[in-house]
Formats: structure tokens, C-alpha cells, sequence
């Protein structure tokens, strides 16, 4: 039980090591959803490009939307980017940064989406089959056009009783699987390769002005977690001393159903105010009206 909530603890105070195992929930659920779902080409050459296509790229946007939606960071980075200036300077740097490890992140789900539907190969079949030049396999020599087109739709579909009788189907199916998988190798090998680059290539740049984007973007996201933690913390104090309030105003027709109530003070004499000294709805705005206008300097001293 100790193992499980130092994970958690660890989870809950480092947002990359979330976001991490968010975006490699998603990248495992793409796959999921991909061998779960049952393809099943229409066949009908105005509609194979368009559902092969379909199903090829809508899903990497959604999960790419949701990918975005999940992050907290998102919200942080595009909070302070249109904040006002105020007293703190906006570093567009930290910003970029921001946004290129969001983007990131977004980005792993939708790529093996793309991916996984590539090296299967039937979506780039279903897309493609009404575009492959007829000229280069046998069996459809003696055909007509319109006759062709028909054929070349319903080699997706196997069980089709025009495609039994054809003995090219399974070239065409295999031509396009071919380039499919190899299309995904490609791009497989082309992300391998940028992202060792990547990594290898880093020590190059300046690693000072990275060191501080990364400490700064990590700034931003944790002062907002302390400034939200706080306001809460306030709202729960200043409701406990609002109900308090209520309950001292009906002092008098509670007590005719003898109940006692302790009176306003007692027992926090001697302690601090909790309430920092806001203690009305006007002072509550005005401070969380200051607070986005005029973000205070990060400076301590």
C-alpha cells in the first residue's frame, strides 16, 4: 500500500511523468481501437478513397484534439500567452517550449494510429485500388473502362463474386499493401531517425537558454497548481466563516431548541487569521482581478 501511494504521490507532483502516461495510454488505446475495429470497404468507386482516407486520418485528429484536452499544460501555456503583461514580462521562449513539448506529446497517439493502419495496409488498399493503372497486370487486358473501374473498386473486397472470378485482384492487393507497408517503414524509420538526431544533436545548442525554459515553463505550471490549491484552501474558509455568520444571525431561534452555539472568536484567539484579512466578495474579485492584470515579479528578495 506504501509502494502504491509513493507512485501516486510521485504522479501527482511531477505533470511530465502524467502527461507521459497519458499520451502512452492513448498511443495503446489507438492500437486498440485499430485491431478492434472491423474495416469493412463499400467497394463503390466513389466512396473507397473517401472512407480509406476517412478512417486513415479522422481518428489521429481526434485523438490528437484529445491528446491536447488532457494535457493541463495546454491550458497553461495558452494562459500565458494571451495574459496581460502586468508586472512579470512574458518570455516567449518559455512559451515555445511549452508548446513544442504539448505538441509532442499530442503527436505520439495519431503517429502510430497512422502508422499501424499503414503497415496493415487496407486502408491505403480501399483508398487507392480505383488508381492503380490496370496496364500492368494481366487479367484485366479485354475489359472495358467502365468494367475496369467496377473491378479495380471491389479488390478489397474478397468475397466479392466479381473479384472470384478474377484472377488480378490479389496482384492489385498485393502491389498496394506493398507500397502501404513500405510507405510505414518509411515514415517509422524517418521519426526513429529525427528523434535520435534529436537527442544526439541537443549538446550542440545552448543548453543554458533550454535549462531555462524547461525550469521556467515548470515554474508557470506549478504556480498555478499553488495558486488554484490556495483559493480553494480560501473558499473553504471563507464559506466555513460565511455559515458561522448565518448560524450566529439565528442564535436566538436556535436556542429555543437549546442548542448552543460557541460565540464569534472563541477559540481562535491567539491564531492566525486564516483568511489572510479578505474576508468580503468585493476583496475576493479585486484579488483575483489583480492577480491576472498584474502578475506580481519573480522576485523574492
Amino acid at each position: 500500500m506504501d509502494r502504491f501511494r509513493m507512485i501516486f504521490q510521485y504522479f501527482q507532483s511531477s505533470s511530465e511523468s502524467v502527461m507521459n502516461g497519458i499520451c502512452g495510454l492513448l498511443a495503446l488505446a489507438s492500437v486498440k481501437m485499430y485491431t478492434c475495429f472491423d474495416f469493412s470497404c463499400p467497394c463503390l468507386p466513389q466512396y473507397n478513397r473517401a472512407y480509406g482516407l476517412g478512417i486513415m486520418f479522422i481518428p489521429p485528429v481526434i485523438l490528437f484534439l484529445c491528446g491536447l484536452i488532457l494535457n493541463r499544460q495546454s491550458l497553461v501555456m495558452l494562459d500565458e500567452w494571451r495574459r496581460p503583461q502586468g508586472h512579470r514580462k512574458k518570455d516567449l521562449a518559455v512559451i515555445r517550449y511549452m508548446c513544442s513539448s504539448i505538441m509532442q506529446r499530442a503527436m505520439v497517439a495519431p503517429v502510430i494510429w497512422i502508422i499501424v493502419t499503414l503497415l496493415d495496409g487496407k486502408c491505403l488498399i480501399c483508398a487507392f485500388s480505383g488508381s492503380v493503372d490496370p496496364e500492368k497486370f494481366v487479367g484485366f487486358a479485354n475489359v472495358s473502362p467502365v468494367q475496369v473501374e467496377q473491378l479495380l473498386a471491389k479488390v478489397p473486397c474478397k468475397d466479392d463474386e466479381l473479384m472470384r472470378n478474377n484472377t488480378s485482384y490479389k496482384a492489385v492487393s498485393r502491389y498496394l499493401r506493398y507500397c502501404s507497408q513500405a510507405l510505414g517503414w518509411s515514415i517509422l524509420l524517418i521519426l526513429i531517425v529525427a528523434a535520435f538526431l534529436a537527442r544526439w544533436l541537443r549538446p550542440c545548442f545552448n543548453q543554458a537558454a533550454l535549462l531555462q525554459a524547461r525550469h521556467w515553463s515548470n515554474y508557470i505550471d506549478i504556480e498555478q497548481k499553488i495558486f488554484e490549491e490556495t483559493c480553494c484552501e480560501h473558499s473553504r474558509l471563507f464559506a466555513h466563516k460565511c455559515i458561522l455568520h448565518f448560524f450566529e444571525s439565528m442564535r436566538q431561534e436556535i436556542k429555543m431548541h437549546k442548542f448552543n452555539l460557541p460565540r464569534e472568536g472563541e477559540g481562535d484567539e491567539g491564531e492566525e487569521d486564516p483568511l489572510r484579512g479578505i474576508t468580503d466578495q468585493d476583496q475576493v474579485n479585486k484579488l483575483l482581478k489583480t492577480w491576472y492584470y498584474e502578475k506580481p515579479p519573480l522576485d523574492v528578495s
